[in-house]
């Protein structure tokens, strides 16, 4: 929406209009020590030019060219530029809610779309109308299992994604619910399987991992499925690099699926807006957040959409509500519908292929401490350097290094993980291997 001032002549209407000789007037019953009586102490205005001028100058500091294999839960891949294309749109950009269906019907059939395609990529049978992001959506669908089994208790793998990890902890302190950690396997990187058996009893609402986890490596999902079924818990499966699941077998054996889906042409931007999914098995539909977008027909029989269930505490009694969100990330959602419809199937499959492709070719020769099966992702020890050395002499090379671990698993503080994608070029990666040996 464009900013349009108001003139002089056109304050002074206004106030006549509401019997006023000035704008402190506006004020008047307000008690003194509520008002500032001065000026801001700031600068004057700047002219368009100067202030075009000002972000030149700025964007001209940015690390322009760099390389990047920083991954850990935000992700450098291309954006077809017919994602922005769309998304630009009037009718999508200005678009809030779709209360009236009758208005609505872009918004509500770009929403069943996404909602279908979530179901594809998942592998589950129902899907909402999108998240906040992936951290998010973890503690709800820790809160989906309590509902569905009555019980208080979440065993969380320690290679979840640790940011993820204090959102949930956050979410289940001030829920009043228990959230308990079970470790890693120190030689494979995937989740220690005698701890998380020895962890289960009758108090377990849900087993958390992610796959590919925080280090990169897949899970085997099905057989933590069958533990936690066992103890009548469910399984959430979380991914943050939606890419994978081009190439890996989709976690069907979960009962709640939640991740992030920045990967699929949503840029980094500083840390969002991204867009979470959450999706489930149908039996559990009546516990999920959210809304969710269903199809009908209209008075004359033609196809159309509305919202089918409506969960959320803006709909029903709050007491009743199974989440307070009160918006979804409609715009990124359907950013993200974009990038699935332009690749397809096939499409998604030869990007992962290349994503894991890359990142076997930057791992091989490396100083690797896991074992275990990874995807674009690989915990790397640099030798003789720190992770924070090995990163600064990559810098050197217009190159942004991986993650030091140090800051979250002290056991890993000489070591790094390290993401390559599509957009990884060999001399690029040759030279992080350089480094790195």
């Amino acid at each position: 929406m464009r900013y349009l001032p108001h003139s002089d002549a056109e304050r002074r209407d206004m106030l006549d209009a509401c019997g006023l000789k000035s704008l402190n007037d506006l004020y008047a019953h307000l008690p003194a020590e509520a008002l500032f009586p001065r000026s801001l102490d700031i600068p004057a205005g700047k002219s368009e030019y100067e202030i075009s001028d000002y972000f030149k100058q700025q964007a001209a500091r940015n690390a322009n060219g760099y390389a990047s294999f920083l991954g850990a839960g935000v992700y450098s891949h291309y954006r077809p530029v017919l994602c922005d294309v769309v998304v630009s749109r009037g009718e999508f950009l200005t678009s809030y809610t779709p209360y009236q269906a009758e208005i609505a019907q872009g918004t509500l059939t770009t929403i069943f779309e996404f909602q279908t395609m979530v179901c594809q990529l998942t592998g589950m049978e129902v899907a909402n109308a999108s998240m906040y992001d992936g951290s998010t959506a973890v503690p709800e669908a820790a809160m989906m299992a309590t509902r569905v089994t009555g019980r208080h208790k979440f065993l969380v793998a320690a290679n979840l994604h640790p940011e993820y990890r204090e959102v949930l902890d956050t979410a289940a302190r001030n829920a009043q619910l228990h959230v308990e950690s079970f470790g890693y396997d120190p030689k494979t990187g995937a989740i220690d399987v005698p701890a998380l058996e020895s962890k289960l009893d009758k108090d377990i609402a849900c087993v958390i991992l992610q796959s590919p986890n925080f280090f990169g490596i897949v899970e085997n999902i099905k057989q933590a499925s069958e533990l936690a079924h066992k103890h009548g818990a469910l399984l959430v499966v979380v991914f943050s690099e939606a890419v994978s699941l081009g190439l890996v077998e989709p976690p069907r054996d979960a009962d709640i699926v939640v991740g992030e889906l920045q990967s699929f042409a949503i840029s980094p931007s500083y840390g969002g807006p991204f867009a979470g999914i959450i999706a489930t098995k149908e039996k559990y539909m009546r516990q999920i957040p959210g809304r969710l977008v269903g199809e009908t027909k209209d008075a004359d029989g033609n196809r159309a959409f509305c919202l089918t269930l409506s969960t959320r505490e803006q709909h029903i009694r709050r007491e009743k509500a199974t989440s307070n969100i009160c918006t979804n990330q409609a715009l990124i959602a359907l950013m993200a519908t974009v990038f699935m419809s332009v690749y397809g199937k096939q499409g998604l499959r030869e990007l992962a292929e290349q994503n894991l492709a890359k990142a076997h070719y930057l791992a091989k020769g490396l100083d690797l401490p896991f074992s275990g099966p990874f995807f674009n992702e690989v915990v790397a020890r640099p030798k003789g350097r720190t992770p924070e050395e090995a990163n600064a002499a990559l810098l050197d090379r217009k190159i942004i290094g991986g993650l030091p671990l140090g800051r979250f698993f002290p056991e890993l503080k000489d070591s790094m993980l390290l993401c390559a994608t599509e957009m990884s070029k060999r001399a690029d990666i040759d030279a992080v291997k350089e480094v790195l040996l």
